[in-house]
């Protein structure tokens, strides 16, 4: 699993796979998608620093993002980071 940052995470969900900004606290951002009638949010620090690999696959989960480990080398490779 590759090091990824949270602001190179909330960028690449941003750009690449749809997700809005939605509110912003003083240590993160929280990103919102609309999927059919549903409304995922997540949560991502940001931070300069890559993430812990729990944090990381928490966010990646079902519960929040459902990209899976997949899904994000899919983005990472479509940006070319």
């Amino acid at each position: 699993m590759p090091a990824v940052s949270g602001d190179k995470l909330i960028k690449l969900l941003n750009k690449k796979d749809g997700w809005s900004y939605g509110r912003k606290a003083n240590h993160g951002r929280t990103l919102t998608k609309k999927v059919g009638d549903r409304t995922l949010v997540t949560f991502i620090p940001e931070t300069k620093e890559p993430l812990p690999s729990g944090t990381l696959s928490a966010i990646l989960g079902p519960k929040q993002t459902n990209i899976g480990h997949d899904g994000l080398l899919e983005l990472i490779n479509k940006c070319g980071i």
